[in-house]
Order: structure tokens, then sequence, then C-alpha cells
């Protein structure tokens, strides 16, 4: 008898085993790369996963990461790891965010390019998210534009089987305008803003009213005139905090009257002899 119970007892637990693999290679998305957290409510114990570890059945990416043996994992599917099983506050923003949601087709964000990730100042990302080569290179800022690390203007994006989270375009435009002129260049912020005709004007209320920056405002509010958005009309500027004083943005430009920020003549305006 207890020749047999030893017998069968390895084949039954190896059965289980394999069927809890089974289940688990059938709920795990194509391209997202698993967390503890998220392989523990499949059922499955780190003990557990180390044995497929050893097994050859996933492969680890980092501590605490995983992947599935054969698939090909992207920035995407670890991000979403980190923002979804980790609960950690990172969000892809600006020109990242205006890019995958239709607004930057102009601008390359493949093999090679740059993802812009966002988050409140003080947030740590994992070490193997920051370490692993995506094939892109990860811009994280932590700029507190926005009073009290609002969450004003976030959204989710699907993405294959997962989401994403990021900022919508409203909110976008401000992070990527935060940047000009040293890591973003005025001419491309003027084309940018000419896409951004559909931008709701309930959302960019609220999002000029939580941010600290007087530059950002002036500029956002500048370039929206400019290509005479309709939703501008609907705005009530006399909620927001614009400030005082001039703030000198270009060099070489000239001072806007309203605004009273240094800017550069759009170039369908500009004189025939202009060089």
């Amino acid at each position: 008898m207890y020749r047999n119970e030893l017998k069968y007892k390895p084949v039954e637990k190896t059965r289980k085993t394999r069927k809890k693999l089974s289940e688990l290679l059938a709920h795990w998305p194509k391209g997202m790369v698993a967390t503890h957290p998220w392989l523990k409510k499949q059922g499955v114990s780190r003990f557990l996963t180390n044995a497929y570890h050893r097994s050859g059945w996933v492969r680890r990416i980092g501590r605490g990461a995983y992947a599935r043996l054969d698939d090909q994992v992207e920035w995407p599917g670890a991000l979403h790891a980190v923002q979804f099983q980790l609960n950690v506050p990172v969000y892809v923003g600006g020109k990242t965010a205006l890019e995958w949601q239709g607004y930057a087709h102009f601008m390359p964000m493949g093999k090679g390019g740059k993802v812009r990730l966002y988050a409140p100042h003080g947030t740590r990302l994992p070490a193997w998210f920051l370490k692993q080569d995506w094939g892109v290179k990860l811009i994280y800022r932590t700029p507190n534009l926005f009073l009290g690390e609002s969450k004003i203007g976030l959204t989710e994006k699907q993405e294959d089987d997962y989401s994403l989270r990021l900022s919508a375009p409203e909110r976008a435009i401000l992070e990527l305008l935060d940047e000009v002129p040293f890591a973003q260049s005025f001419e491309e912020s003027r084309l940018l803003m000419e896409g951004l005709n559909t931008l709701r004007p309930s959302l960019v209320q609220m999002l000029l009213e939580a941010c600290r920056s007087i530059k950002v405002k002036r500029l956002f509010l500048f370039f929206a005139e400019e290509q005479g958005h309709a939703w501008v009309k609907e705005l009530n500027l006399a909620q927001m905090n614009l400030g005082s004083g001039k703030r000198a943005i270009v060099k070489g430009g000239h001072l806007d009257p309203k605004y009273r920020i240094t800017v550069l003549p759009r170039p369908d305006i500009l004189p025939k002899d202009a060089p």
C-alpha cells in the first residue's frame, strides 16, 4: 500500500502542476510581463513560478518579473505590469501620449525611438523595468506640473489584450509645452497644436486651473488662439492664474502683447524678403 502511494502521488502532483501551467498560459496575454502579484492571482505561487522557470516554461526578465518563453515582450507589455500589477502611478505622457492617440504621426516611435513616462515626485520604478533593453529610450520625468499631483486628464488605451494608462491629449500637450524650449522646439509645438481642434474645453479648463506653470498656460493659450480653435471661446481665462510680468520663451522672438511671452512668427506670414 505504501509503495503504491509513493508511486502514484508524484504522478498526480505532476498532472496538477501541468494543468496549472496550461491554465496559466491560457490566461497570460501575449506580450505582457507577469509579476508575482499577477501570478498569485492566477493561483501560481513563487515556488511554482520558480519551478516553471527551471523547467524552461517561462523566462525571468528580472527580479519578480517573467515572460512566456517564446514571447517577444516590448515596453508596453512591461509598462502594463508596472502600472496595473504593481500599482505604480507612472503613465505615458507628453509627445509619446500624443503620438499614441494619433496626433503626431510624423514622429517616429518604433525601435530606437523615445518613450516619455511621467509620475509623481518620489515614484520609484522597478529595477527590472529600467535595466531591460526595450529597444527604445525611456525618458522618465517627475515634473510636478499640476497641483496636488492631479490625476485630471489621465485615460487608458487598449493595447492588444491589456491596457496602458496615459495622458489624454488635453494633458499631454501641456506636458509637452513644459519642455519648450529646452527639450522641445517651439516650431514643432506649434505644428502639434494645429491638429488639436477637438480638445474638450471642460477638461482643458480644469487642467489649466490646476497647472502650476505660468509659461505653459500662456504658451498653450497663445497657440490655441493662433490656430483659431473653436473650443477656446468656451474657456474662462478669469479662473486661471496667468501670473504677471513677461516670460522669455524663445531667443530672437517678439513679445506677444496679450500673453507677454516671446514667440516666433508663423512661417506662413513671414514677409517675402525674410531670410
